[in-house]
């Protein structure tokens, strides 16, 4: 964030990119650039479609920074697949390695080498000493480092405060929430400038080799994502989008507008009553920081219960989820949601559910063919309390891969909704985007039929 903010002071513009499904540190990255930060996640999305996203998202950028996650070869298995070192390969990318330096000296230098020779087609080209603990600590690690690893250190950071970014549960605090962005994001940038060489780190960017084809050949950054034709009449898709609301995939939005929607925002919080729309997307966020507002809109969620029994198509992702079941249950307190589902959900201390999920349609739904396979994540603390009946309500997920709602299902269906804690990247599941804008077109033209 620190890299991405001090740059762009200077007058570059940067294509800030997040590996993995994570929403929150996107958003950060996002509001550092000043633009939308993209997901490169090898799990939900294929190479020849990272490779794509990427080069049509860099655009006019004079760079290109990507944060990627856990250690640099931690994947899924001891290949490390899907590790960030995997997605470094696939974009032929030069990695920064940052490294934890507490109570070590030459060890540093050690591990490094050891990354270095794990597998030589990661092209590492730099290190960040990340806690420092003083001139002595830096000066002996810098000179283990350039003498054995051959690799310059490109930045020292000492030991700072947490002050910096407020934590929750799931990581940092999304920047919605934060205070003061602004202030958070130029401290960042003196940090970065302070402590990294960041012309050094620029230098190496521009060194860094032709973005290989998906097919073999070259590809050009100002490659275009291939865009489908709206023949069919625009139809409105609602976002409720607000502090309660906030995890989406910009690209989500991307393969709504492609195909000839038109995105309406909308707040659970403030708004009084859902618009004239034709289908409503609900992503994930934190409804239990929200609940005493989301459980005072009472005119809102019978609006929303009205829209739901009346067929508008309704498509919910985890805290979307929540918020279409029965109640919440927070420290002994319970608030009432919007009642689609009689559901009934607690938030614990611990994860429920963490990491990547595969789900196989077999039930019918609105959205999905049977015997779809949809490759997803989840990551939540809520689990259900009690779950009652409801004639129509049906699990239409069958979980190969992670936790689900309940007893390896996941996918809750009524009439035109589904909710699940699973979420997708339209990019990896395009059945997605197609089965919202399907929805949407059959309402619209039930809803003009009516109407005559």
């Amino acid at each position: 964030m620190g890299l991405i903010s001090a740059w762009s002071e200077n007058g570059l513009k940067i294509g800030p990119y997040k590996k993995g499904p994570d929403y929150i540190d996107a958003g950060w990255l996002s509001s550092a650039a000043g633009h939308e930060c993209y997901n490169l996640d090898p799990f939900l999305i294929s190479r020849e479609k990272i490779l794509a996203s990427f080069a049509g998202h860099f655009g006019s950028s004079d760079c290109a920074v990507i944060e990627g996650n856990r250690g640099l070869y931690d994947g899924m298995d001891s290949a490390g697949t899907y590790s960030t070192a995997e997605l470094a390969k696939i974009l032929g990318a030069p990695v920064i390695l940052i490294v934890d330096c507490t109570k070590v000296t030459r060890t540093a230098a050690a591990m490094i080498l050891g990354m270095q020779r794990f597998d030589r087609r990661v092209d590492i080209r730099g290190v960040v000493l990340n806690r420092i603990a003083g001139v002595r600590h830096e000066k002996v690690i810098r000179e283990s480092v350039e003498k054995y690893c051959k690799i310059p250190v490109l930045g020292s950071i000492p030991k700072l405060g947490n002050e910096l970014l407020s934590e929750r549960h799931m990581g940092l605090t999304p920047f919605q929430e934060h205070a003061d962005v602004g202030k958070t994001i130029s401290d960042a940038a003196e940090i970065a400038r302070k402590y990294l060489d960041i012309k050094g780190i620029l230098r190496i960017a521009g060194d860094s080799a032709p973005l290989p084809s998906a097919r073999g050949g070259k590809l050009k950054y100002k490659a275009v994502i291939q865009m489908k034709t709206a023949l069919q009449p625009r139809i409105k898709i609602g976002i409720i989008r607000d502090s309660a609301f906030q995890f989406y995939y910009p690209e989500n939005f991307e393969e709504l507008g492609r195909r000839g929607a038109e995105l309406v925002d909308i707040s659970s919080l403030e708004r009084k009553k859902l618009p004239e729309i034709d289908a409503l997307y609900i992503g994930g966020g934190f409804p239990e920081t929200h609940a005493v507002l989301l459980a005072k809109n009472g005119i809102f969620r019978k609006s929303l219960r009205k829209a739901v029994e009346d067929g508008l198509p309704v498509y919910a992702e985890c805290g979307g989820l929540m918020y279409l079941g029965d109640s919440l249950v927070l420290n002994n307190r319970t608030y009432s949601m919007a009642g689609v589902f009689p559901v009934r959900f607690c938030l614990e201390k611990k994860p429920q559910a963490h990491g990547y999920t595969i789900v196989e349609v077999n039930r019918s739904n609105p959205f999905y063919k049977r015997g779809t396979v949809l490759r997803g994540h989840e990551f939540h603390y809520s689990r259900v309390l009690r779950t009652g009946n409801k004639e129509g309500m049906r699990f239409v997920f069958k979980m190969r891969r992670g936790h689900g709602v309940i007893d390896g299902m996941d996918g809750l269906s009524y009439k035109n909704t589904l909710a699940t804690y699973t979420h997708l990247h339209a990019l990896g599941s395009p059945e997605w985007a197609d089965g919202l804008i399907n929805q949407a077109h059959l309402y619209a033209q039930r809803k003009a039929l009516s109407a005559k």
